[in-house]
């Protein structure tokens, strides 16, 4: 799996309410419409700054706070393909996968608002290359099985592929 875009910078201790406000999801759960309003409590303009392939990049802690699937989603509509962040909350992480959003855990220190990336997904590796500044970065390995989820564009699509038992073959 390949993906590239361009670097769209959030800080540390994004929590899920930053990503989409609890006051928008009492209106709808509806991430088609949520969009709109992502991350409009960090950034009142970001949603309609975002192109469609452009990538999320955060520091420590993305996704803590409540364990709203939502969070994943409305991320995914906007049409961002992954999240590249130095940590991530652990339920947000698996939310992530289970839709089918790249969750991509390194060193996001260097990388500055608009740079090329260049995600590689090989096996459980996650290679990043920042190609604006030349810089290669390590992901953390994902396991087998959630690479395989990802490879199916989430834990639905997985399931419906026979899931477990053809990645135990």
């Amino acid at each position: 799996m390949q993906i590239e875009g361009r670097a769209r910078l959030v800080g540390d201790d994004i929590n899920t309410d930053y990503i989409i406000a609890s006051t928008r999801k009492r209106e709808t759960l509806d991430e088609r419409v949520l969009k709109n309003y992502l991350l409009e409590t960090v950034d009142p303009g970001f949603a309609a700054s975002v192109q469609p392939g452009d990538l999320l990049v955060a520091g420590h802690n993305f996704g803590c706070g409540s364990a709203m699937e939502v969070a994943a989603t409305v991320i995914l509509a906007a049409g961002i393909p992954a999240v590249l962040a130095k940590s991530f909350s652990r339920t947000f992480f698996r939310n992530a996968i289970n839709n089918g959003l790249v969750p991509v855990e390194c060193d996001t220190s260097e990388i500055s608002e608009l740079d090329r990336l260049a995600i590689t997904v090989r096996g459980s590796a996650l290679d990043v290359r920042d190609l604006s500044s030349g810089r290669s970065l390590a992901g953390v390995t994902l396991p087998p099985m959630m690479t395989a989820i990802l490879g199916a564009g989430g834990i639905v699509e997985f399931v419906r592929r026979g899931g477990w038992s053809q990645t135990a073959r």
